[in-house]
């Protein structure tokens, strides 16, 4: 302390044991027992299931077939060897569809590649699958008491749900080395996410909230202790067996206190802002142009819950989102910019909710928007705000605390 009010240069680290490794699957309490459930690669072309992928198309649509883009050397060589693999799995065939999307590769966090299909011109002829994804805040408050934690992701979820029969040469690809479909579920598809959802949640459905919370492909167990935990564990291992679905080992976790899951850390304690994203934040350059700040707010907007007045602070930025806005980049914005980033850099830990008793919401008012805070035996569960609506601007400022409360009782 002495050596900082002379100036020195101080750090404050954060250590979680939220990735910790594990030797092998044989160290694993429970894991030991489900060698199956996690193979080394997908064992072929999946089981047939209470959900198949199905494609439907809007009225008048007709086959589109794209040239296949020009790639790299480098990606021609990948596109072979990923091409062989998938073929060797049973995943693609060869087509004579009329349709034909081009394919891309995309670098991975490891500087792996990723082939991508490029399926954007086939996902706007269709029809939307209207299947609810969860909210997020509302999975995180099945967890109240919790203090163990195991997250399984599964291997591929994707090409692990077969394509309906009818289906598959509309999934078809075009490359420089051939003309291919997918009998499993592509990435990049616009029903995907919402297909492999309800898979999940069939096959969850009698732990959810209980136990489990399933986003997608990732499984999250949670247990007030660690009794509890082995047998909530050996559950969903027990499912996945039975179900012929198959996790990535070197992409889960077990047996932890505090778990990194869906950009957050989680604990006993509450729910923290994930670590890396903050210094993600921290380090974002200088918004230049509308889709620069639509994409500071995405990110900075995904952790509002932590941020009091967040729609009040950002309201200037917003502004410059608009299509009839001219893209000025003053002291307002330069303010809120930062202001954001600070706040993110020093978010609290929310409480998870205790119990259905003692909840307290506090709101407040003013012409640059709606906030609250929800709190519980006085900890903060939530923030949430929003900027004011078109027709509010209008409103006396007793009408806007009426319209607060409105807010937050409907959130």
């Amino acid at each position: 302390m002495k050596y900082m009010n002379h100036g020195g240069q101080s750090f404050l680290a954060y250590v979680i044991d939220a990735e910790k490794t594990v030797k092998s699957l044989e160290d694993v309490p429970i894991v030991r027992d489900f060698p199956d459930v996690f193979p080394d690669d997908l064992p072929g072309i999946p089981s047939d299931r209470d959900v198949e992928f199905r494609i439907d198309l809007i009225p008048g649509a007709k086959p589109i077939a794209k040239a296949p883009y020009r790639l790299a050397p480098s990606e021609l060589q990948e596109l072979m060897t990923q091409l062989q693999d998938l073929l060797d799995k049973g995943f693609i065939r060869p087509s004579i569809s009329p349709w034909g999307a081009p394919v891309l590769f995309v670098k991975k966090k490891d500087v792996s590649f990723r082939m991508c299909i490029d399926y954007r011109e086939f996902n706007k002829v269709s029809v939307k699958n209207k299947y609810p994804l969860p909210r997020i805040d509302d999975l995180f408050d099945q967890l109240q008491g919790a203090s163990w934690f195991s997250k399984i992701d599964l291997w591929s979820g994707y090409h692990q749900i077969k394509v309906r029969e009818e289906d598959i040469p509309k999934t078809a690809f075009r490359t420089r080395y051939g003309h291919y479909e997918f009998l499993v579920m592509s990435f990049g598809l616009t029903n995907a996410p919402a297909a492999l959802m309800d898979l999940m949640n069939r096959v969850c459905r009698p732990m959810l909230d209980r136990s489990v919370i399933v986003f997608i492909d990732d499984i999250l167990v949670y247990s007030k202790n660690e009794g509890d935990h082995a047998c909530h564990l050996r559950e969903v291992l027990e499912t996945l067996r039975k179900e012929k679905l198959y996790a990535k080992f070197s992409k889960c976790v077990f047996w932890l206190h505090e778990v990194q899951f869906l950009e957050h850390v989680i604990n006993a304690d509450g729910i923290l802002v994930d670590p890396s994203k903050i210094q993600a934040v921290t380090n974002w350059s200088l918004p230049k142009n509308p889709t620069d700040v639509r994409s500071f707010l995405g990110l900075a907007g995904y952790y509002r819950r932590f941020i009091q007045d967040f729609a009040k602070i950002a309201s200037s930025l917003t502004k410059l989102t608009r299509k009839d806005v001219k893209f000025v980049w003053g002291e307002d914005q330069e303010k809120a910019f930062q202001e954001l980033k600070s706040k993110l850099t020093q978010a609290p830990v929310l409480t998870l909710p205790d119990g259905p008793d003692n909840f307290v919401v506090y709101s407040d008012a003013s012409y640059l928007g709606l906030g609250c805070v929800l709190m519980q035996r006085g900890k903060v569960i939530a923030y949430a705000s929003r900027q004011l609506k078109t027709h509010e601007i209008n409103y006396p400022i007793h009408d806007l605390e009426l319209a607060a409360v409105v807010f937050a009782l409907k959130i």
